[in-house]
């Protein structure tokens, strides 16, 4: 059984998680084919950027590992390595957040490097009214979204945001009416998808190498190699031509 589907948009791929009677819980089944599906895409010259979604009615709802009660590290491990495999990736992410994103489907969101989401997307991490606590780098993940004060009123506090109060908060990019999200979604990720891919690629792992850096100075020598390896591509010269 499919549950995941993968198209094309030009350079934009675009990935569905597509199990609606399961509202695209995350199932070793899943985690398994949108692990294959990413190795794909990045192996494929022709895809420049990724937009993930969910089949309606849901953006993902969580995980499903069957009996929570009777898990450990090895099945969450492995139910983590979805959203893992998504954030590990050199290619630029967008998550179009099209219906509720709750638990482990709110890390699929965050690990992306930009979130769209409909207004009427819902935000819900839930962990604490099923008795567990976070798992997969959540309180990581939302914290560096959204700062200490958000985190808390979304963990601690059971707050549920749809996708106006995401974005006032931080938690999305932009919030757009819910018939306009994809074309939005492909709109930015095909801007990405334009340029160079080992450029835009060394960019993004740049990004998130500033993470660990203090100084300004710092920054500057992090830049500098790759950006003078970038000038001898031959990239600036083609675009001059255009």
């Amino acid at each position: 059984m499919t549950l995941l589907r993968v198209e094309r948009s030009d350079r934009v791929a675009i990935v569905t998680l597509d199990d609606p009677k399961r509202r695209n819980a995350l199932t070793g089944g899943l985690v398994a084919e949108l692990v294959d599906a990413f190795d794909e895409l990045e192996a494929n010259a022709d895809v420049g950027a990724v937009v993930v979604t969910g089949a309606p009615p849901a953006f993902c709802a969580g995980a499903d590992l069957g009996d929570l009660r009777t898990a450990g590290a090895e099945e969450f491990r492995a139910i983590y390595e979805g959203f893992l495999r998504v954030a590990r990736s050199p290619l630029p992410t967008v998550a179009a957040v099209n219906g509720p994103a709750v638990g482990a489907g709110m890390n699929l969101a965050l690990s992306c490097d930009l979130r769209l989401a409909a207004h009427t997307a819902r935000f819900d991490v839930r962990f604490l009214d099923l008795g567990i606590h976070p798992g997969g780098g959540h309180t990581w993940l939302l914290r560096n979204a959204v700062g200490p004060q958000a985190a808390a009123a979304l963990v601690l506090f059971g707050q549920v945001v749809d996708g106006l109060a995401a974005e006032r908060i931080g938690l999305v990019w932009r919030s757009v009416e819910p018939d306009d999200l994809l074309e939005e979604a492909l709109a930015v990720a095909a801007r990405a998808a334009s340029a160079p891919k080992p450029l835009v690629a060394a960019t993004k792992q740049t990004l998130a190498d500033m993470g660990g850096i203090d100084t300004h100075t710092d920054a500057v020598e992090r830049e500098l190699t790759t950006q003078v390896w970038s000038v001898q591509q031959g990239w600036i010269a083609e675009r001059i031509k255009r």
